[in-house]
């Protein structure tokens, strides 16, 4: 799908050129106020009054999100018009042109349109600007626009890909045409990763294993401006990652470990570590989980390829900041050789660890790539994981858990989780806690019980993040969808790209 931005002169009562435009459909929200403003009004005066008479008759509910398709209206240039309704407010809530957007765009899907153009982008929302209304048009078009295919047959896939629509062109004021092309690059961008971080998630565990997220890793060198090291076991080993490697022995599929590296500014300048945990599949190991449900278990590398996505954001975005990412990735499957429950295994840092759960798996991958992140001297280092359910249980699916002691990294995170449409909620990590992951065989055990498991979990984690700045963002509740709607949901790229775009300012 192709993006444009196209400029007019929005304040004059009425645009010929506006309605002009070759376009399948043109796409424009109602606001039910008294008096119609915005391109609704011009709309109003091309058409004689027509949208004011269909907004008092009824035909248009006002319930935000109701749509209404014209077909050959006169004065318009395109065979079809889309009303969809903004609601009685004047000012729209973030949430509510998102809700907005999405209906006007699966309405324009159902049909056989092959061009759009989208005029939401000029209405205003709470608390944030037109570039906003840009790029989060962008992300929302684009997520509605995904189909996973590559496992199916062409058959069925062009059955599933059915969507017609190949150009979208976003109309905006001529004041802020330069400022809504950035927006738009940062959109097209983020939607990139996005599709890249769904991607990996939605394939199956036999396809999707370590080696071939090392070698997406490649792919992103030899595409973009990137370094990417991919450390074998034997490099592992020689590092001695011995808590990361416990969970890999139980797999016939090979651990990898996968360093990338992204230089957009000089390297004078402290880089900004994303760690991924990299499950590609749990099976719980020894402590295996129930079979229900079990197939999910090979989202559990989401966090893996959130910072996969992440980087394929900013480089195309060419942010001008360093970033690396660290990815310990492997399976974690039950064998002979498995960690068992009581097994001590000892990390990287040299704190050893008893293993009672060997399901409590994510925290002993990552542990070891939180000491490695100390090598590159961060400004801070941020893990992503689906570590915990009982960060579903807390959160449920809307907000993904957020672990800080560092207020200054916690505050900037949801700041940037807000304005990407991307929350989080942060918990606490009280000193207290910590006493639940005593162990009486060795410096600390894997799992605290069940109580408050996502904040122990997130406490494990603490003490291998010592050196810097760090926050643990858990996904468990947020990376996928289940039932009817299961997969990946690209999430948390939203958030750490705009992050980074933060931080590169």
């Amino acid at each position: 799908m192709i993006f444009n931005i196209e400029a007019f002169d929005l304040n004059k009562a009425a645009d010929s050129v506006l309605f002009n435009i070759k376009s399948d459909c043109i796409v424009v929200g109602i606001l039910h106020e008294k008096t119609l403003s915005g391109v609704a009004q011009m709309l109003n005066v091309a058409t004689k009054g027509l949208i004011s008479r269909l907004v008092k008759s009824g035909d248009l509910n006002a319930k935000a999100g109701s749509t209404l398709m014209l077909h050959e209206v006169a004065g318009v240039n395109a065979p079809r018009v889309l009303l969809v309704s903004l609601g009685k407010h004047n000012v729209l809530s973030p949430k509510t042109f998102i809700d907005a957007s999405s209906a006007a765009w699966r309405a324009v899907s159902a049909t056989r349109a092959t061009s759009a153009t989208w005029m939401l982008a000029q209405v205003a929302v709470n608390n944030r600007d037109i570039s906003w209304n840009v790029r989060i048009s962008v992300l929302t078009l684009r997520e509605l626009n995904y189909q996973y295919t590559q496992t199916k047959t062409k058959a069925a896939a062009d059955a599933d890909n059915d969507n017609a629509i190949k150009k979208v062109l976003i109309a905006v004021d001529h004041e802020y045409n330069q400022a809504c092309n950035t927006a738009l690059g940062e959109g097209v961008a983020i939607a990139n990763g996005i599709d890249l971080t769904r991607e990996l998630g939605n394939l199956p565990s036999n396809i999707c294993t370590p080696t071939y997220l090392a070698s997406i890793a490649k792919q992103l060198e030899n595409d973009w401006q990137l370094k990417v090291e991919v450390l074998d076991q034997k490099q592992i080993e020689t590092l001695k990652m011995g808590s990361f490697l416990s969970v890999a022995k139980g797999s016939a599929q090979a651990p990898k470990f996968i360093v990338l590296e992204y230089q957009g500014t000089s390297s004078n300048q402290a880089p900004v570590v994303l760690v991924g945990k990299g499950i590609t599949f749990d099976s719980g190991g020894i402590s295996i989980k129930l079979s229900e449900h079990m197939d999910e278990m090979k989202y559990d590398m989401c966090g893996a390829s959130a910072v996969l996505g992440t980087f394929r954001a900013i480089v195309e975005m060419h942010l001008k900041l360093n970033v690396v990412g660290l990815i310990p990735t492997c399976e974690n499957m039950p064998s002979g050789n498995a960690n068992k429950p009581g097994d001590v295994v000892t990390s990287l840092s040299g704190q050893t660890i008893e293993v009672l759960n060997t399901d409590a798996e994510g925290r002993l991958v990552l542990c070891d790539a939180l000491t490695y992140a100390e090598r590159f001297k961060p400004a801070a280092v941020i893990d992503i994981a689906s570590l915990t359910g009982a960060c579903v249980i807390a959160l449920g699916h809307h907000n993904s858990g957020l672990f800080s002691r560092n207020d200054a990294l916690a505050n900037m995170l949801l700041t940037a989780g807000l304005y990407a449409s991307d929350p989080v909620w942060r918990l606490p990590l009280d000193e207290e806690y910590q006493d639940q992951l005593k162990s009486n065989f060795a410096d600390i055990s894997n799992t605290g019980g069940r109580s408050a498991g996502s904040i122990t979990a997130a406490c494990f984690l603490s003490r291998f993040a010592q050196a810097y700045p760090w926050a643990h963002l858990d996904i468990a509740g947020t990376a996928w969808k289940g039932g009817r709607e299961k997969g990946a949901t690209g999430r948390p790229v939203p958030l750490l790209t705009q992050f980074l775009i933060d931080r590169a300012k």
